[in-house]
């Protein structure tokens, strides 16, 4: 079906007509119809979506046109707008090219002059004012123009007699004395005098042009520093007015997620989050998870206030239903913000001073989609990654960062109640992540038989070592033991996908943790962490799942949901909801807050079937609390962090040279240690280096176990299908390690309380580095 041909442009007009515009690597270019009208290049599916569904718009007015080749062409704003255009022919897309030019010329015109009038209409007789004032924008740039021909004149002046100048002088330098001699130098005298007029003539014309542009400029800077202003009042209007109605919204509803919270901190502190661009066509294939309107299993309302007044008889009873002792001081007794063994308030003198800064991060530009687009659907471990996308800590350090608010654990040790234990015990699984948020950067993966120890027996009363176990599939032992009577272990191997837009981060295997005084057995595993943007846009992260946190000796249990991050809910991002029930599955406490933020407990006195209906049908249970006790903070980050990819105190000090470590330790690791200092490039020769050294090492493993008759433990790259699949259904653990290798520190037990195959600390390594004693540990750097 043939269509109509468009017309030439002309100043002025609406253009319309059909372009193909690049959508993603899937789909390549896609026809569009674009209408260009007003300064404003807008684009449709089909003409049919001109009376109601935009596609996307750009201005014009501080666009970049540039083309690319005979029919493609790029505009962009210079920000996050850019649109990549093909026409059908090079006529058609010189016929785009001048009409967009026209218009971007007209729309930087209208803009100008509405700066100007904007300006006028503060003063007295704004209507008036506005003609004055675009009359005299005209006659300035009509004096302008005539300054510039000026020039322009003076320039053709000075090329002409300057050029009749040289060849003067290339003449007298050939002439002989005589009676020519005396003609000659006035002929160069001549146009010397012509040279220097015509010179004196053009400094003139720019010492005036100069003048003028720079009485006019101060202008035009008060005015455009009058609009970025009035720019950020307005944005600063909008978002009070988006707090505003989502604080109404959440009145009327008459449920409130956060019950001692007066406002939604998410919006008063928390970093950018990911925002939807234009509505585009591209949209189909962004991922959004469904709305989270009726996510929530529950809703919290604030306790009958009988419940404040009880006597000292009732407390007593509510304090035996929960299992504690009448004289024990309770969560809800005790305000957990002001706890002086807090996080926040108490005071630790450390042994020795620990760095608090590290080199800042080099900006060196990196084409990502050049070297992921040959990775869609591996697994990450199998990806070579240069250092360009890492950060200067190992997985094993990362690993250790779940420490970081390790005095959850120390007052969860205290507890007499396994109940408020629990509440401890949960916080610091939620606090992990904390330190995820902003860190995009991807840890070096850890060589075979890597450790990793972090020693603050002095200063925090524990000590930990990590190594890696397993090559293939990647998996890391930890243990960590405290002398306030807490001991942590797990072993986490990570299944990862990259799907294009978007990287998954799944971790399998257990963590537990075991109380010395009341012998309380606790074990989670973590949620899948998933890595956005990764071709286009600002990268960011998102933690989604469900932790079911077990007491094993007493059978209580808390349920902790993380909501995915839905552009349509109006929930806070980051939002971690969970509920502490015992054996018989009665709720005890309400746990609520954000994994990046803070979490808050608060007591249930009584909870009964109601409220709104959840997306199957069923009625939601609403808890009646009592006023919520902070248990958990996230501590800021040290000034700066920005530029050290955002580390928290913690992990600025993990990297950090130590003497008398093992000579396997993560710190001693050259690439590493190079990409801290910025020498890049190095570090990624020297990566490559122990990369093709553990290969060779593993081959040669492998040649032994061959000639050794051992064909079970044959190595063997799993599919990756297949690999993923295991580490979906069941973890990878329970089907053996690929690697013939025999852990230093660690030995491989089936786990008694969950049946799976885990390495547990053997023991060891301490009384080693106190003798000094390294001989056994394997040549890896």
């Amino acid at each position: 079906m043939s269509e109509p041909k468009a017309p030439t442009p002309a100043p002025g007009d609406t253009y319309k007509g059909w372009l193909f515009k690049w959508t993603n690597y899937i789909k390549g270019y896609q026809r569009r119809w674009f209408v260009l009208s007003n300064g404003l290049l807008s684009y449709y599916r089909t003409q049919a979506e001109m009376g109601h569904t935009c596609r996307g718009t750009i201005n014009l007015a501080t666009a970049n046109i540039a083309v690319e080749d005979s029919c493609n062409f790029v505009i962009s704003n210079g920000g996050t707008q850019t649109y990549h255009l093909k026409a059908s022919s090079e006529v058609e897309r010189q016929r785009w090219i001048t009409a967009l030019e026209l218009a971007k010329a007209k729309a930087f015109r209208m803009q100008a002059e509405s700066d100007d009038s904007g300006d006028d209409s503060t003063s007295p007789g704004g209507g008036q004012g506005s003609g004055s004032r675009n009359s005299e924008v005209q006659s300035t740039l009509r004096t302008l123009g005539s300054k510039v021909e000026d020039l322009s004149t003076c320039n053709d002046l000075i090329a002409k007699h300057g050029s009749a100048l040289q060849r003067s002088l290339s003449e007298l330098e050939g002439v002989r004395l005589g009676g020519e001699t005396s003609e000659k130098i006035r002929q160069v005298t001549e146009r010397a005098t012509l040279f220097r007029i015509t010179s004196n003539a053009m400094i003139n014309a720019c010492r005036d042009f100069l003048a003028l542009a720079q009485a006019h400029s101060k202008r035009w800077q008060k005015a455009l520093q009058a609009e970025r202003e009035q720019r950020v009042r307005l944005e600063e209007t909008l978002e009070q007015l988006a707090k505003q109605h989502n604080h109404l919204e959440r009145a009327f509803r008459g449920a409130t997620v956060l019950p001692s919270s007066k406002s939604n901190p998410a919006i008063d502190s928390k970093g950018p989050v990911p925002v939807k661009g234009d509505v585009s066509d591209e949209d189909e294939e962004n991922e959004f998870f469904d709305a989270c309107e009726d996510v929530q299993e529950f809703i919290t309302v604030p306790a009958d206030p009988k419940y404040h007044r009880r006597s000292g008889s009732n407390v007593s009873g509510i304090s035996s239903e929960l299992g504690m002792d009448d004289g024990t001081t309770s969560l809800d007794e005790q305000s957990l913000g002001s706890n002086p063994e807090s996080p926040q308030s108490r005071e630790v003198v450390p042994v020795r001073k620990r760095r608090s800064r590290i080199p800042d991060k080099p900006n060196y530009s990196l084409n990502l989609w050049s070297i992921m687009k040959n990775c869609i659907g591996k697994e990450l471990s199998k990806i070579p990654m240069p250092v360009n996308f890492n950060e200067p800590l190992s997985m094993l350090q990362r690993l250790s960062e779940d420490l970081e608010y390790y005095e959850l654990l120390d007052r969860g040790a205290k507890c007499q109640s396994s109940l408020e234990q629990m509440c401890y015990v949960a916080a610091f699984t939620v606090s992990s992540y904390s330190t995820t948020v902003h860190r995009t950067g991807k840890p070096f993966n850890p060589l075979l038989g890597e450790t990793f120890e972090l020693d603050r027996g002095q200063e925090s009363g524990y000590r930990s070592l990590c190594e890696q176990v397993s090559h293939h599939p990647p998996a890391a032992a930890h243990h960590a033991i405290s002398e306030r009577g807490w001991t942590l272990r797990q072993e986490i191997a990570l299944a990862s996908k990259f799907r294009g837009k978007y990287l998954s981060i799944m971790p399998l295997g257990s963590i537990h943790c075991i109380f010395e005084k009341s012998n309380n057995h606790y074990t989670w595993k973590k949620v899948t962490t998933t890595v956005h943007n990764i071709i286009v846009g600002k990268l960011w992260i998102d933690q989604s799942g469900e932790i079911d946190v077990v007491n094993h000796r007493t059978g209580d249990r808390c349920h902790l949901k993380f909501a995915p991050y839905s552009y349509f809910s109006r929930d806070v991002a980051r939002k971690v909801t969970g509920v502490v029930t015992d054996k018989d599955g009665k709720a005890h406490y309400v746990l609520s807050g954000t994994w990046d933020e803070k979490m808050e407990c608060s007591r249930v006195m009584q909870s009964s079937r109601g409220g709104e209906n959840g997306t199957d049908g069923r009625q939601k249970t609403v808890y009646q609390t009592l006023k919520a006790k902070e248990l958990w903070r996230k501590t800021p980050l040290p000034e700066g962090a920005e530029n050290m990819y955002y580390f928290s105190t913690l992990a600025l000090t993990l990297n950090e040279p130590e003497e008398g470590v093992a000579p396997t330790d993560s710190r001693r690791r050259p690439d590493q240690r190079l990409m801290e200092q910025g020498r890049w490039e190095e570090a990624n020769a020297e990566k490559q280096r122990l990369e093709e050294k553990q290969r060779t090492v593993r081959r040669e493993r492998e040649r032994e176990a061959n000639h050794n008759g051992s064909p079970a433990e044959e190595v063997k790259e799993p599919a990756d299908k297949a690999l993923i699949e295991d580490s979906i259904s069941d973890s990878p653990l329970k089907s053996g390690h690929q690697d013939n290798y025999k852990p230093m520190w660690f030995e491989r037990q089936v786990d008694p309380m969950t049946g799976e195959p885990t390495h547990i600390y053997r023991g060891g390594y301490w009384e080693a580095k106190e003798q000094g004693n390294w001989d056994s540990c394997p040549d890896i750097f």
